[in-house]
């Protein structure tokens, strides 16, 4: 598939984008009307004409007019004749301009409110459907918006949103969804009673302003009671005056911002819209009957700290704003006064961030079921387990390198004392004692903290190997190479790894990896394989040391072997002081980790090696397709 349309269908405007994958590095907007954000409103006329948009509202003497229809979708079935008519005739026009080519091969990605469920989503993508568009997947706005801001070159935020948590919220012209995003994993935030809340709000309260002002407002109420279109077309006018003074407000600080509308029904009327500092004020902070008495401003914010109050993990460092209100300088300080440590960023156009977003959509997701595929055959043969196996004997020397000396100092010093104060009676006891010892130690945060930097070094030369298949398979499908590199989180010069690191979906991945790789091999040399190799590795330590020392104080001769069996009395023990059996220790640490490390290279069988092999590869592969899930994030 090579070309992908972005349609943001919104209660109030609508727009269209579209990308060319072959051709085009970035969506381009697709005028309608000559106008790329359009009306969403159609008009059936006595001649049997389908107008939408301006022409819509504008057209005198129709059959049937329809705008605001998208926000009752849920409540009144009757609106999925209306979408469909409307669908239908932007589509006609797509066609008559060329923008679309019928037999193309092409899809089209269409925005809805990330509060609505699946079957929600079905019914509205079947609309499509029926109204003759190609493929049709439906993605929630607020991660179309937040797609954008991923690759958008001007925001540069991309590492940001994957990697810190973000909440983005989405102004539309009937609906603000709230969409929480840590991890690569987005959360839609519901709030209390899901009010709903869009810029359509202002325009009622300033048309509701205009005609109280008006020596008409009683014969002017009277025709919007019985013409919803004259109703519908003054609304159309007071956006438009609202759009105008908004989008240079310094401006119209010393300029007047006013609109005279003539109203043809019956008898003719004019209706005076004025647009000004009080005016606009009163927009965000007047009481709405369809905010049940409350103001915008106010139900803005009740959103927002319950939004707050809901979210579990961090509080979010980025807030994205998109949307056409989001350019009120007013909205940021609103969300400052809830997130005060929040960074506010929204893109240059944010009333066309939705489009944009769900024409990458479908790019993102044409590319990435390919890179998928071959991510899954990599994982599906034998190319980790045979990188794995290679290097599986410097992970033992790693291990050993590690272990020995703790273990001798937290394990073998605590049974010496236990056998110098007569808790163990006999030498020969102590081995199972130390083994004992050894497993509760291996097992500790203190040895598993100990582990974590080695093994990261290990995991980074079996990372660079592996990148030398899993870079040519970003390249082919256009994914940063990083997305697949262990290495990129396991360099050198930040190899501390631990769990408080985890902001970074990636890091907190690569972590429970380590912990995974340590529980293997503790379980290895403590026997959670089949086989405890350190039942043949340290074994008679405290009993060669004792042995060792006692040649040097009573001589060879006084020496059995029997000692080892012998209840040693309690002086004899006491000629073996702590700091001599520490001291002696030093001496034979070098045996130790040779015959540990003989046990776990040559004393191991085939089975073995073969399960630790398959084992760790099964980690480092689940890794693997989970960081892959991070590019993925705009098909959740």
């Amino acid at each position: 598939m090579d070309r992908f349309y972005g349609f943001d269908l919104g209660d109030a405007e609508s727009a269209i984008s579209y990308l060319d994958k072959k051709d085009q590095p970035a969506p381009e907007m697709i005028a309608i009307q000559d106008t790329k954000s359009f009306v969403t409103a159609y008009a059936a006329t006595q001649d049997g004409q389908l107008l939408i948009g301006e022409a819509a509202c504008y057209a005198p003497s129709v059959l049937k007019r329809r705008l605001r229809f998208k926000s009752r979708f849920l409540t009144d079935a009757s609106t999925e004749g209306d979408i469909k008519s409307f669908a239908a005739g932007v589509l006609g026009e797509m066609y008559s301009t060329g923008d679309l080519v019928k037999g193309s091969d092409c899809c089209f990605y269409v925005g809805c409110p990330a509060g609505w469920d699946r079957n929600a989503r079905e019914r509205y993508r079947a609309i499509f459907e029926k109204a003759g568009y190609p493929p049709v997947r439906i993605v929630s706005e607020s991660r179309a918006a937040l797609v954008a801001a991923c690759q958008s070159r001007h925001l540069q935020v991309g590492y940001d949103i994957l990697s810190k948590p973000v909440l983005v919220v989405d102004i539309g012209s009937s609906t603000t969804d709230f969409a929480y995003v840590c991890g690569g994993k987005e959360v839609e935030m519901r709030t209390a009673g899901e009010v709903t809340l869009g810029g359509g709000v202002m325009d009622e309260i300033l048309l509701e302003e205009s005609v109280r002002r008006s020596p008409d407002a009683v014969e002017i109420r009277n025709i919007f009671e019985e013409s919803e279109p004259w109703k519908n077309y003054c609304e159309f006018a007071a956006r438009r005056l609202k759009e105008k003074y908004f989008s240079d407000k310094e401006y119209f600080e010393n300029e007047p911002c006013a609109e005279t509308v003539l109203i043809q029904y019956r008898k003719k009327k004019k209706l005076n819209l004025k647009m000004d500092e009080n005016i606009a004020s009163l927009l965000l902070g007047s009481p709405s009957k369809r905010l049940e008495g409350k103001s915008f401003r106010e139900v803005f914010v009740s959103s927002l700290n319950e939004v707050k109050k809901n979210i579990t993990g961090e509080m979010p460092e980025l807030i994205f704003l998109t949307g056409g209100v989001s350019k009120l300088p007013a909205v940021r300080d609103w969300c400052l006064s809830v997130f005060p440590d929040s960074v506010i960023i929204t893109g240059t156009e944010p009333e066309f961030s939705v489009s944009r977003g769900l024409s990458y959509c479908g790019k993102i997701d044409d590319e990435l079921r390919d890179f998928r595929n071959e991510l899954e055959q990599l994982t599906n043969s034998r190319v980790v387990e045979d990188i794995v196996a290679l290097n599986i004997d410097d992970l033992y020397r790693t291990a050993v390198e590690t272990l020995v000396d703790p273990i001798l100092e937290n394990c073998a010093v605590p049974v010496f004392k236990k056998w110098r104060s007569g808790e163990i009676e006999r030498l020969r006891d102590t081995d199972d004692e130390l083994q004992r010892e050894i497993t509760s130690y291996l097992r500790s945060d203190e040895a598993r903290e100990l582990l974590v930097k080695p093994i990261s070094k290990w995991l980074r030369g079996v990372a660079d190997a592996l990148e030398e298949y899993t870079v040519p398979i970003c390249i082919r499908h256009n994914v940063p190479y990083t997305a697949l590199s262990l290495s990129s989180y396991l360099s050198a010069s930040d190899i501390e790894i631990s769990l408080d690191a985890g902001k970074m979906f990636a890091v907190e991945e690569i972590t429970l990896m380590i912990d995974s790789i340590i529980s293997i091999l503790v379980g290895l040399i403590c026997g959670g394989t089949g086989i405890a190799v350190i039942s043949s590795g340290p074994n008679g330590i405290i009993a060669g040391v004792f042995l060792s020392l006692l040649v040097l104080i009573l001589g060879k001769k006084k020496m059995e072997k029997a000692l080892l069996d012998m209840k040693v009395l309690s002086p004899v023990r006491k000629l073996i002081s702590e700091s001599a059996f520490k001291s002696r220790l030093g001496l034979i640490s070098g045996n130790v980790r040779k015959d540990l490390l003989k046990s776990l290279e040559q004393d191991k069988n085939e089975e073995i090696t073969s399960r630790m092999v398959d084992e760790i590869s099964g980690q480092i592969e689940e890794c693997l397709m989970k960081m892959a899930a991070v590019v993925e994030i705009p098909l959740g």
